[in-house]
């Protein structure tokens, strides 16, 4: 079980590989990418920002803790940097004998990773404007001062 935040791109096979086995019937991924529109207006790209090391050991704890709490084998990457539409922003997958606990672990493991990790992720507009948009990890909606850049 791993949690990791990583500069762009980054390349989920490592964590896809960590949950293959043959005794779980039941992987499920999911994959964040940039979309090109929020709340009407067009996206050129995104900035995510870190708090790296607390960040890493909050999605650390989340994912050991949802694992446990639904028996099963879960990973998790989030990116950092500059991203464009259509890139991998995070990714988190679980896998588990069946696919109830699998979906469900899945779920509740991006639920908590983008409220409690402290990433922050900021929209630059077609207009040339850019601003922090809520709904990034911790219900912040501006970054702090002092963060730790990719």
């Amino acid at each position: 079980m791993t949690f990791q935040v990583a500069p762009h791109p980054i390349d989920p096979a490592p964590f896809r590989a960590e949950l293959a086995s043959r005794d779980c019937g039941g992987l499920v991924f999911f994959e964040g990418r940039v979309r090109d529109h929020h709340e009407g207006r067009t996206v050129t790209g995104l900035h995510y920002e870190a708090y790296r090391e607390l960040a890493g050991k909050e999605g650390r704890r989340l994912v050991a803790e949802i694992a446990a709490k639904y028996g099963v084998r879960a990973a998790a990457i989030h990116a950092i940097g500059d991203l464009s539409p259509g890139d991998l922003a995070v990714w988190v997958g679980a896998a588990a004998p069946h696919r109830e606990q699998a979906f469900a672990a899945c779920r509740e493991l991006i639920d908590a990773i983008k409220m409690q990790v402290p990433i922050w992720k900021r929209e630059t507009y077609a207009n040339g404007k850019s601003e922090w948009v809520e709904g990034c990890s911790c219900g912040v909606a501006q970054a702090p001062d002092r963060l730790v850049r990719p």
